[in-house]
């Protein structure tokens, strides 16, 4: 079958007016409107003969709901792996973007399915992806065909969590510059019927670069550029002594871990490879910012208080609220 492409345009830059927050639009632009400014595609010659494309995880569809209306000016998407984290950012952005109400009482567009859940305060869509590859990619795949049926346009996509730090200090935050696999390699192998297809996972290097002089600006979190190393696995495949199997010994470990390190390797996590692939197939910006919680060159249990890991997590969304700010030309009017 022909493989058909759908390539993104230059978008026009828009007004403040039309991308805080848009959805009550009750106009609809023509086809070719959004033809010349699609810039989120997919590689799916099959989608384009569907009379209705149901986005099952997320509980919603092309023919039920009225996408463009509903996420057409969405700029900005964030993701994380927990629902009450990208709830709690939802309504931090709402404040931080001086949106209408108090944000308390968000609404989860997702509440129909317990997969994800979905929040949009202005031009800033907040989704969950549960944890490691299988979630990430499911959603993924929705939420990149709902950007492209929504016809979205210069859409920046961000993954905000934590992770495990390698020779840095806890409570670091790494912005990723090319997510690796567990050979330190930067690549995603996806088993597609019975081929292993390998597929890049490097990442927008100017984004990274943008976010890295954001954090400048932010006082006390410290912020660095890294590789991120993605594995399957949460103890055996990162390398942990206190899973409930251990095939090697501490010395293992540690050389191991210590030759990540110096393959440039600054934290891992087990979403990032399929995220940086994925989304740099269909034409998003994307970048990778996660929290250390603690050093793996130094222990395998995090041992934070309650509100030292609260704290730590708050500062991925905070360099990303500041960025998106930026962005937005907002930065001055409510600093």
């Amino acid at each position: 079958q022909p493989l058909i492409l759908l390539f993104p345009a230059i978008c026009p830059p828009q007004s403040m007016a039309s991308i805080l927050p848009a959805s009550n639009r009750s106009m609809r632009p023509d086809k070719n409107t959004y033809e010349r400014k699609r810039s989120v595609y997919v590689k799916n010659p099959y989608l384009e003969g569907m009379d209705e494309d149901i986005l099952y995880h997320l509980d919603l569809g092309t023919k039920t709901h009225n996408l463009p209306a509903m996420f057409g000016d969405v700029k900005f998407v964030c993701v994380g792996g927990s629902p009450n984290r990208m709830k709690a950012f939802a309504q931090f952005m709402h404040k931080e973007l001086r949106l209408e109400g108090d944000g308390e009482d968000i609404e989860d567009i997702c509440a129909g399915t317990d997969r994800y859940c979905m929040f949009k305060t202005g031009p800033v869509l907040s989704v969950s992806h549960g944890m490691g590859i299988p979630s990430i990619s499911i959603m993924l795949h929705e939420l990149i065909k709902l950007l492209h049926h929504a016809h979205c346009c210069d859409v920046t996509i961000i993954r905000i969590g934590t992770s495990g730090g390698i020779g840095i200090a806890p409570g670091s935050v790494v912005i990723t510059d090319t997510a690796v696999d567990s050979f330190f390699k930067p690549r995603f192998e996806q088993v597609i019927l019975d081929n292993v297809v390998t597929r890049s996972t490097e990442l927008d290097k100017e984004l990274a670069n943008d976010l890295f002089n954001c954090s400048r600006e932010i006082p006390n979190v410290p912020t660095l550029i890294g590789h991120t190393m993605c594995t399957y696995d949460f103890y055996e495949g990162q390398g942990r002594l206190d899973g409930a199997l251990c095939s090697f010994s501490r010395e293992k470990k540690l050389d191991y871990l210590k030759r990540a390190y110096r393959a440039g390797v600054r934290n891992i996590e087990m979403e990032s490879t399929v995220f940086a692939a994925m989304c740099g197939l269909c034409g998003l910006r994307a970048a990778v910012v996660c929290v250390t919680l603690l050093d793996r060159l130094e222990s395998d249990q995090i041992n934070l208080s309650h509100d030292v890991l609260v704290e730590y997590q708050q500062r991925p969304q905070l360099l990303i609220s500041n960025f998106i700010k930026k962005q937005l030309g907002l930065c001055d009017q409510m600093s």
